[in-house]
Order: structure tokens, then C-alpha cells, then sequence
């Protein structure tokens, strides 16, 4: 995926997000995930963000390919998270792993009825 495409989509999520009330004024876990082909890749990437990270999950798909999700506390800016993102594909990608984008929960207000 392109520099400028994943710039495009990051841009249009946290519009989103800033649309629907995201408090860009906490810090948050966001989430970055990767697939991989294997179990020992996915473990080996996890490993790397060690004290970075609030949690890192290895569980397996349904295809058999190896899925990671690292969580990592930081404010959804577009300058960290496309950092983040080009540290954690730098780690991720020679390991046989595709980064595959980011993530946060946001939770959705109430509407008045």
C-alpha cells in the first residue's frame, strides 16, 4: 500500500472520528494490525514493541494465517500514528508479515430522541 494512499485513508478516519466527538485531547490505544503467514512471525513482531506497547494479541485466522494486533497508548494525531505505522510495517514486513492499517474504538454518543 502507498505512502499516499494510507495518508488518504488515515486523513479520512480521523475527520471521522473528529466528526463523531473524538476526544483528540486524550491519549488513547490505538490499534495497528498485521497478518502473517506464520505464528513464529507474528510472535517475533510482537516481541519487538515490547514496553511500547499496552497489549499485543497473536491468535490465529480461520485462512491459517497469523493475525497481530499491538495496541499502543499515544493522541490520534496524523503525524504519530503515520510514524507509528512506518516503524511497525519496518518490523512487521521482513518478518513475511503485511501491515494491514490502524484502528481505535471510539465510544458513540447517545442520540437524543
Amino acid at each position: 500500500m502507498s505512502n499516499a494512499y494510507q495518508e488518504d485513508i488515515s486523513t479520512t478516519v480521523l475527520r471521522r472520528m473528529k466528526e463523531g466527538g473524538f476526544d483528540f485531547a486524550r491519549i488513547h490505544p490505538i490499534e495497528f494490525y498485521a497478518v502473517f503467514p506464520d505464528e513464529g512471525g507474528a510472535r517475533a513482531a510482537a516481541g519487538q514493541f515490547r514496553g511500547e506497547s499496552l497489549n499485543a494479541q497473536v491468535s490465529e485466522r480461520d485462512d491459517g494465517a497469523w493475525h497481530l494486533e499491538l495496541s499502543k497508548l499515544m493522541y490520534a494525531t496524523h503525524t504519530g500514528i503515520d510514524e507509528f505505522e512506518h516503524d511497525f510495517a519496518s518490523v512487521v514486513r521482513p518478518l513475511g508479515g503485511e501491515f494491514e492499517g490502524w484502528g481505535v474504538k471510539q465510544r458513540v454518543r447517545k442520540l437524543n430522541a
